[in-house]
């Protein structure tokens, strides 16, 4: 916390430009220096948390009472609301968990991934082996014939390439489907939970439905 900084907002330098004639001199002197014009963009965190505990102190207590300034308001609760903690520091962005249900689809999704380019990278040596012994057997010289069986193996994979761009790019496309498909889902679980607790505020079992009851009036009432 010691070289933590806090954004100097401009109602936090509101609170504290009152206090300098109040505070003990060694805390008086280092908050000068950041009341100054022109005004810092931070203020350290243990000069607020210094401030704080001399406001809970009883001399502390009673120079804000003689300045007329409320205790609440030098407390860290409110010396740090509306604040920014560290604004010149670049903090990594946060990253929920997933849950495991998305381990398990993303598991069998590199699996699948694994499993397509193995399949591919046989099916171009095969391709390319199959192409070569063709070539041999119909008396080919040796550099046609492994020029043909390049040539194959090429074509072959430049197939296998577009199948794949073809089969990531459906995947991705697929994913805010399913995304949207379980926040709809789970709108529907929260809907039904109401709608069941209703059921129970009710009296009304969680299996039957509630059917509206048309009041009596004075015309049906069979006569006596």
């Amino acid at each position: 916390m010691s070289a933590l900084n806090i954004s100097l907002e401009p109602h936090l330098r509101e609170n504290l430009i009152s206090l300098p004639p109040l505070l003990p001199s060694d805390l008086a002197e280092e908050l000068k220096s950041y009341l100054s014009e022109p005004a810092p963009p931070t203020v350290p965190y243990s000069l607020l948390q210094s401030i704080s505990q001399w406001s809970r102190t009883p001399a502390g207590q009673a120079a804000l009472e003689s300045a007329s300034l409320e205790l609440q308001s030098y407390s860290m609760v409110a010396l740090l609301a509306g604040t920014v903690s560290s604004p010149e520091r670049k903090f990594p962005l946060y990253v929920p968990e997933k849950s495991p249900e998305e381990v398990q689809a993303l598991r069998v999704a590199e699996r699948k991934a694994i499993t397509a380019l193995l399949n591919s990278l046989l099916s171009i040596l095969g391709s390319g082996f199959a192409a070569w012994w063709a070539a041999g057997q119909t008396g080919w010289k040796r550099e046609w014939q492994v020029l043909f069986s390049l040539f194959v193996a090429a074509v072959v994979a430049i197939s296998e390439a577009v199948l794949y761009l073809i089969w990531t790019s459906r995947r991705s496309a697929s994913q805010p489907r399913r995304k949207l498909q379980k926040s709809a889902a789970k709108r529907q679980d929260e809907r039904q939970k109401t709608i069941d607790a209703s059921r129970v505020e009710h009296g009304v079992p969680s299996g039957l439905r509630l059917r509206a009851v048309k009041p009596a009036t004075g015309e049906d009432t069979p006569p006596r």
